[in-house]
């Protein structure tokens, strides 16, 4: 929810939201969570050029800038987690990344995803 931001706030307002995320969200339970969940938000944006570059040189038809909002992020996160988190399974984070397309996206969202995800997988093999 917090990487979701990013596409409606600039840099300079990100600390701004990220501060309301918290006040906001009850299902932080500690201090160690908000850390972890902030630093994982910081890696993903530090890598968002490599990662829209991936989604954009591997979609048909769409672009980032095209995209569903929330699609864009669930890709994001996905592509971030397969490519750049060496302690989450490519396999594990396609999945996780269609329940949550599935979840807060459209109807089609968790298909579009998998299809999106499994391309780039292909591109690392």
């Amino acid at each position: 929810m917090l990487l979701f931001r990013v596409e409606f706030h600039d840099s300079a307002e990100m600390p701004g939201q990220i501060r309301l995320f918290f006040e906001d969200n009850e299902t932080v339970s500690s201090p160690k969570d908000a850390e972890y969940i902030q630093a994982r938000c910081q890696a993903v944006r530090d890598k968002l050029p490599e990662i829209d570059r991936l989604i954009n040189e591997n979609t048909e038809g769409w672009d980032t800038a095209r995209m569903g909002k929330v699609e864009l992020t669930v890709l994001r996160l996905g592509i971030y987690e397969m490519r750049f988190d060496k302690d989450i399974p490519a396999g594990v984070a396609i999945d996780e990344a269609v329940e949550i397309a599935k979840k807060y996206g459209q109807e089609n969202s968790g298909g579009f995803v998998n299809a999106i995800l499994a391309k780039i997988l292909k591109l690392g093999d």
